[in-house]
């Protein structure tokens, strides 16, 4: 549960990730060990990034346009916090900060826009996809994308994804396609696209937002919690590490209706306390955004007939190169 106004949400979650992946990317070291509130923040950062890597494979996000994006936030996230604190600007201390070199600081920061407005790196299933509209090679006689032999020597899945995957087997892309909807086998090992942008089940726009809203209101909390000498922020949390997995669905419905009447309750509140258009002889007063989360969460745990169906779904049909005929689509 979280109370307050918070500072920006892209710039915390940023450098929480960038942080991560510093330290994945470098390892355990000695000065680490010397370090117990740097090891402690590694751990707690740990649990922070794994929840948006699940996002990120989600949505299509490579690990280097997350590194791309990380390195960008941070490079400005510590610019504006140095402006703040000293009222003048310095690469060398946002490059102190970071960890960067001074030029890739300058880079950044001279940077018309960030790299993410512009044309990046695709993800190898998009680029396969997208070519299989946009390449002449693989398209209808009609211009649509054809119906594709898996394997071939010519006109085939087999040279779509060698041309455009960036080195990854046929096989992986194909299953990676067929579970995200975004292409269909048919007999006689052909396959047919489906969509040209992979579509994710379940997901819009206004949810994935809402990601990156909650939890860095949050995470805003937690960590004005951190630097505060006065009251701090309300944050509280009930946990119990040994549930009756029977009991979960009651417990699941009591907190929804719980929790529904204290927002109710907060909203209330907040209204009255929102100001009120003076006259216009008077001065505005302050404003600020204040807010309250409540959620609730549980671990997740499988039954033994989820595994099983789990298991069945995970099973494949084997692919036979050698009983594909010619056909004239491979011309």
């Amino acid at each position: 549960m979280g109370f307050g106004f918070t500072s920006s949400v892209s710039g915390i979650l940023h450098r929480c990730s960038y942080l991560v992946m510093r330290a994945i990317m470098k390892g355990p070291s000695k000065a680490q060990s010397q370090d117990p509130f740097k090891e402690t923040a590694i751990t707690a950062l740990k649990r922070v990034v794994d929840p948006l890597l699940d996002l990120m494979f989600d949505t299509g996000i490579t690990v280097q346009e997350f590194s791309r994006l990380v390195r960008d936030r941070a490079v400005r996230s510590a610019a504006a916090r140095i402006a703040r604190e000293s009222g003048r600007n310095s690469n060398s201390r946002v490059a102190i900060i970071t960890g960067l070199a001074r030029s890739e600081v300058a880079r950044i920061l001279e940077a018309n826009e960030p790299w993410f407005t512009a044309r990046g790196e695709q993800h190898p299933a998009r680029r396969v996809l997208a070519a299989w509209h946009d390449n002449q090679r693989f398209l209808a006689t009609n211009g649509e994308p054809a119906v594709l032999p898996i394997f071939g020597k010519r006109k085939s899945f087999e040279k779509l994804v060698a041309a455009h995957s960036g080195g990854i087997p046929v096989r992986a892309m194909l299953d990676q396609l067929v579970q995200i909807n975004a292409v269909e086998i048919l007999q006689d090992q052909r396959v047919k696209v489906k969509s040209r942008v992979p579509i994710f089940k379940g997901m819009t726009s206004s949810a994935i937002a809402n990601i990156g809203e909650r939890t860095g209101d949050l995470l805003g909390t937690l960590k004005h919690n951190l630097h505060t000498a006065s009251t701090p922020l309300f944050e509280g949390t009930a946990i119990v590490g040994n549930v009756d997995i029977g009991a979960v669905p009651l417990v699941r419905r009591q907190m929804a209706e719980q929790g529904s009447a204290f927002i109710d309750g907060a909203t209330s509140l907040f209204s009255r306390s929102r100001s009120k258009r003076k006259q216009s002889n008077t001065k505005e007063t302050s404003q600020c955004r204040v807010g309250v989360t409540v959620y609730y969460f549980e671990d997740e745990i499988a039954s033994s007939s989820t595994r099983q169906r789990s298991r069945e779904t995970g099973r494949r049909k084997n692919l036979q190169r050698q009983h594909i005929k010619s056909r004239g689509s491979e011309k």
